[in-house]
């Protein structure tokens, strides 16, 4: 399993009645794409910005699509970038991912037969690895979580983040997620003022 599929794999079964937002999660899918990256040593950062080093074989269809569509050419392109153009639907693709494998299902709802409910996760060996690396205190899982508004019971001292670059690439997913969110809030305020002309409040 990889980042991405963990953190789904949390969102999924951790808030099953109030889900993370999908443009949130899309976004925080990006940053973990890039913190596995930078594990498997396929880039490193110069600053913010990624550099490729060499193009992986990692054995996951989705995260060798992100090592493909890398920028290679200088200036390169910043963390923050990447985020708002590799999260675009983001979400959705590793869900649709998720559901071809057989590792989650749409509950069909008893009431409704022809409508779904969520998603949940079937597959017990990578609930399971999901499931321990959450529980594990594993800062990284812990960080990209909280930053979609999915807290655990992790220990106040439990280790943070030592390596520089996925402190920077945690930083960036952070500050893209607050973005959206203030883009969300005005957008709703926008919207609340057209409904009050029509209503003639």
């Amino acid at each position: 399993m990889t980042t991405p599929r963990d953190l789904l794999m949390v969102a999924m079964d951790m808030e099953p009645g109030r889900p993370p937002e999908q443009g949130d999660l899309s976004l925080a899918l990006a940053g973990a794409e890039v913190i596995d990256l930078l594990g498997v040593q396929a880039i490193r950062l110069d600053g913010e910005r990624i550099v490729s080093v060499h193009q992986p074989a990692t054995g996951d269809r989705l995260l060798d699509e992100a090592a493909s569509s890398l920028v290679r050419q200088e200036p390169y392109e910043s963390v923050g970038d990447w985020l708002w153009r590799r999260g675009r639907g983001l979400f959705s693709s590793y869900l649709a991912v998720l559901e071809a494998e057989g590792q989650v299902t749409r509950q069909r709802l008893r009431w409704r037969p022809f409508r779904t409910g969520p998603t949940m996760p079937v597959d017990p060996p990578a609930h399971r690895e999901a499931a321990k690396r959450w529980t594990s205190d594993d800062a990284v899982l812990a960080a990209l979580a909280a930053a979609v508004g999915i807290h655990g019971e992790q220990a106040a001292d439990s280790p943070g983040i030592a390596d520089d670059a996925v402190a920077t690439v945690l930083a960036a997913v952070n500050a893209a997620v607050m973005e959206l969110g203030l883009v969300r809030q005005r957008r709703a305020i926008e919207e609340a003022a057209f409904d009050n002309i029509w209503r003639g409040d």
